[in-house]
């Protein structure tokens, strides 16, 4: 997965300019833009689908406001905190992360780009076309949990790029997604088990397939007992039998197996009752 970090003047701006104000001098500055140049800034609006479809060659029919906001302090000051800002996500977008992603995922989209903005504006937002899918960042990094910040990440592309589920089908996809993403790739990053992450009302979902689910991992049934004892999840070894095709599977044709054996897998009537 090759994942572009990228600061861009115009779409910061636009965030900065159609966001909530994320401090007083930036507040003063949009009051201000607004009463003098309200017809400029409100054109500005629609600005954003048309500088994603093309960012590298994007200029605006107006450019007015944007070259007002760039002569401002208050936006130096923004943009040499963004720049910080990358360096730190950078810096914690582990090298084997990919690895990891390719063990549990089995097959991986190529390539990505992230709009990067302040962290202030605290936003993780999934822009899709047909071509591509693209984030905009501006989320904090907790010291502590930086990996929280890359899954965070994964999750919106993974869940971008997913095929749509409906009902009791949705249920199962976004247990396995969650498994993937929330706790086996957490577990992954930080050397400690994370399956007890999640949506509460998915966790009964995930302790049904987590059987099919180490399978799919590939995991010997000689060496389940240990990751029965990791997670803190246990079933009965001898009621499965071992489905070694599942360790072929990508996580889609895994997630449709779940589905189409759903009866098999899980009690329905407690899916039900989800």
């Amino acid at each position: 997965m090759n994942i572009k970090f990228i600061v861009n003047d115009y779409i910061l701006i636009w965030n900065l300019l159609f966001r909530a104000s994320i401090s007083e001098s930036t507040h003063k500055l949009k009051q201000k833009l607004w009463t003098n140049y309200k017809n400029e800034y409100n054109a500005a609006y629609k600005d954003k689908n048309l500088m994603l479809k093309d960012i590298k060659n994007y200029i605006p029919d107006d450019d007015t406001i944007y070259n007002l906001v760039m002569e401002t302090k208050e936006y130096q000051k923004l943009k040499k905190e963004l720049e910080k800002y990358r360096l730190e996500v950078l810096k914690i977008w582990n090298k084997q992360i990919n690895t990891y992603l390719t063990k549990i995922l089995k097959k991986i989209p190529q390539e990505y780009t992230i709009f990067l903005v302040n962290e202030d504006f605290d936003v993780l937002e999934t822009i899709k076309d047909q071509e591509q899918t693209m984030l905009i960042l501006g989320k904090k990094i907790n010291k502590q949990d930086s990996y929280k910040l890359i899954i965070d990440i994964i999750m919106s592309l993974i869940k971008s790029t997913q095929k749509v589920y409906q009902d009791k089908n949705k249920l199962i996809a976004d247990a396995i997604t969650e498994m993937a993403i929330y706790n086996e790739l957490a577990t992954n990053l930080t050397n400690n088990s994370h399956y007890f992450m999640g949506h509460a009302n998915l966790a009964y979902i995930k302790r049904q397939i987590y059987p099919y689910w180490l399978m799919y991992l590939g995991i010997e049934k000689n060496d389940m007992s240990k990751y029965m004892s990791r997670d803190k999840i246990a079933f009965n070894l001898e009621k499965y039998p071992y489905e070694k095709q599942l360790q072929d599977y990508t996580l889609e044709e895994f997630i449709d197996f779940c589905i189409r054996h759903r009866k098999y897998i899980i009690k329905e009537e407690c899916l039900e009752l989800i």
